[in-house]
């Protein structure tokens, strides 16, 4: 079984995704920022590299969801290949930090790849408002996050909430997480539990 956790910059998928891990016994697969090489580069010049952050996320996560379903594991993946292609890529094309031309050889490469690969059984997405995000982000104090602006940050939201809001690929859970507290919170994290156990049982 595939479980994915979608949501924006800040919105605590890495924790949620190891909480998760750890309780149900599943393999987490986890988005690829520490050895990220396009990462710190593309956060000082957006213009610049984000057509290549963007190839590497493609590719970083296309062979994850290979492995995930060659691997006959249960796994939970903290973010899915569909947020780079309908909400990064996009985005970033949207406030001329890609250009048009990098962008659709972009979505090309991505609907090629898109073709041989199935969604997850069930996608969690949390539901997040900007202030908090930026409360989580500035929290966990990751250097090269500190230039992320405001503005990009709602845009991502705006394109979040369209996403979601059309999604129909498989099961899916929202989670608002502005108001639970599910690293420190037992409680919370408790009825996350819950909620992930109705709709698992619902899959079989």
């Amino acid at each position: 079984m595939h479980i994915a956790i979608a949501g924006n910059i800040g919105s605590g998928k890495t924790t949620l995704t190891r909480l998760l891990s750890k309780h149900f016994g599943w393999t987490a697969h986890y988005e690829d920022v520490d050895t990220n090489p396009y990462l710190n580069s593309f956060y000082e010049d957006m213009q610049r590299w984000s057509f290549n952050l963007q190839v590497y996320f493609l590719n970083s996560r296309f062979r994850q969801v290979v492995q995930i379903r060659q691997g006959g594991k249960t796994v939970i993946q903290d973010r899915t290949i569909y947020e780079d292609a309908y909400i990064f890529a996009p985005n970033l094309h949207q406030m001329n930090l890609m250009s048009t031309r990098d962008f659709e050889n972009y979505s090309s490469l991505f609907e090629l790849m898109s073709s041989f690969i199935q969604p997850p059984d069930l996608l969690i997405y949390l539901k997040s408002s900007v202030p908090n995000l930026v409360n989580q982000i500035q929290k966990r104090g990751r250097e090269y996050e500190e230039s992320i602006r405001i503005d990009y940050l709602k845009l991502l939201n705006e394109r979040y909430e369209k996403w979601i809001g059309k999604y129909e690929a498989g099961k899916l859970l929202v989670i608002d997480v502005d108001d639970i507290d599910f690293q420190d919170n037992p409680n919370d994290l408790g009825m996350i539990i819950e909620k992930i156990n109705a709709e698992i049982h619902g899959l079989f």
